[in-house]
């Protein structure tokens, strides 16, 4: 069946309109509960949910639990958390479905809702299609009688449980004494919990966006928006400026100077170090179509592979169980190391990042530089009611882009999975030639959207 709710990573929308309405919720949470609680088990099934820090996770979670409860799965509720964390105490609680409310890097209007299986993974695309169906079809779902319904309850230690988790991935023997670190939490998920970790280890935090107020969740700060912190990693003489998003799943570093570590980068980073010491496995790692092939030179010039998968850490993640990876990631800052989490964890990667600082006695800026990365460029193009793509004119544009740019560069032309854009991505040796091409494509696009 063609999928309607679910995108690249779970269901997400605008709050209070579908998909994302209580009523909808609701539903979805009915099936969601319906397909991990199979009847033959002995106990009650149990869910875990966390959110982040959106004005809309009031009405949503609320909604969530109603529905588990209503077919008589218990529920725990865990309050603001990462994504990542909560992926964790689904394992760690055995449960049998882990919930996470939230949009990720988008504004504060926007909620989504992301699933985890009892191994603490993101539902393939075949669950996923499975738990629409049952959404779509009136009656699908048993309710539970009145004596066998479900009851909620909130776990105290959550952010306790996180924190021992997170700090046990670093190097024992290892602190973070006199180290200055800024830390931008994009006034979401990791609020309470990120500086407390990185404080805990011995460094010197200076927090940023650690005051929600429902609103503000990504606004101006965090991985998206990281000149904030930029500033202040150079004002306060930082050495290293963390950068999370609204669910902490993302990490965008600055090095001392001011200048943007991306994941690219980051991902090459640690490839490098953990090629040298023996922990790499898999013979290369795991990135999608999006990585700069700067990125691809540099991990083949080790001797090793970079496989590409379709935007989305969760595709990233199945490649890398499918063929024994222990780590991928997206440009974007997901960095997945499979030894550690079971998704994307910014302060998991920053910690990986921090230790490898310590043992090398550089400045970040010395070390992140590792390859020269061709110019790229991308340019969202937002469309509505039409398919521009399937146009004839556009796919020439397209064609003739990629001739120009021949076999020193590519272009990438995709739908994003969350929201209404084409995205229009080109790279090459030749900066001005990428600029022509994106551009040329771009202008097609919106010539025929707009007709």
């Amino acid at each position: 069946m063609t999928r309607k709710l679910f995108g690249t990573d779970g269901v997400r929308g605008t709050a209070n309109a579908e998909p994302m309405t209580v009523e909808t919720v609701l539903r979805i949470a009915m099936a969601a509960g319906h397909h991990f609680s199979p009847a033959s088990r002995k106990h009650r099934a149990l869910a875990v949910i966390g959110k982040d820090t959106r004005l809309s996770g009031y009405m949503l979670e609320p909604a969530m639990v109603a529905g588990f409860t209503s077919i008589g799965m218990d529920v725990v509720q865990v309050g603001p958390m990462p994504t990542p964390a909560v992926a964790m105490l689904t394992r760690s609680l055995r449960a049998d479905l882990g919930v996470m409310l939230s949009a990720s890097h988008n504004p504060y209007q926007d909620n989504g809702i992301k699933l985890f299986g009892p191994d603490g993974y993101k539902l393939s695309d075949e669950i996923e299609a499975e738990i629409e169906e049952l959404v779509a079809r009136e009656g699908a779902v048993e309710r539970a009688p009145a004596d066998r319904l479900g009851r909620a309850r909130r776990l105290d230690d959550a952010r306790g449980r996180y924190i021992e988790m997170a700090k046990s991935t670093f190097p024992k023997g290892l602190r973070l004494d006199g180290l200055k670190l800024v830390v931008d939490c994009a006034n979401g998920a990791a609020y309470n919990l990120a500086p407390k970790v990185l404080y805990e280890l011995g460094a010197e935090v200076i927090p940023m966006g650690v005051n929600p107020d429902g609103f503000n969740i990504n606004k101006e700060c965090g991985a998206t928006a990281p000149q904030a912190m930029q500033q202040a990693v150079v004002v306060h003489g930082a050495d290293v400026g963390i950068a999370l998003d609204g669910d902490a799943d993302r990490l965008i570093l600055v090095d001392e100077t001011g200048a943007v570590v991306d994941g690219d980068q980051t991902m090459g980073l640690i490839a490098t170090s953990w090629h040298g010491d023996g922990r790499l496995k898999g013979g290369g790692i795991v990135s999608t179509v999006m990585s700069n092939l700067g990125l691809q030179r540099y991990i083949e010039g080790l001797g090793l592979e970079l496989i590409r998968t379709a935007v989305g850490d969760r595709y990233v993640v199945e490649r890398m169980r499918a063929d024994g990876y222990n780590l991928g990631g997206e440009q974007s800052g997901h960095i997945i190391m499979s030894d550690h989490a079971t998704t994307g964890d910014g302060i998991i990667a920053a910690l990986q990042v921090l230790a490898l600082l310590l043992r090398a006695g550089k400045p970040l800026s010395e070390v992140s530089r590792i390859f020269e990365p061709l110019p790229q460029l991308l340019r969202n193009v937002r469309f509505s009611g039409t398919r521009p793509l399937e146009v004839a004119s556009v796919q020439q544009a397209i064609q003739a882009g990629q001739t120009r740019l021949a076999d020193t560069g590519r272009v990438l032309i995709r739908k994003s999975g969350t929201e209404p854009l084409i995205r229009v991505m080109a790279e090459g040796e030749n900066e001005a030639l990428v600029a022509e091409v994106v551009n040329d494509i771009v202008s097609e696009i919106e010539r025929v959207a707009g007709s």
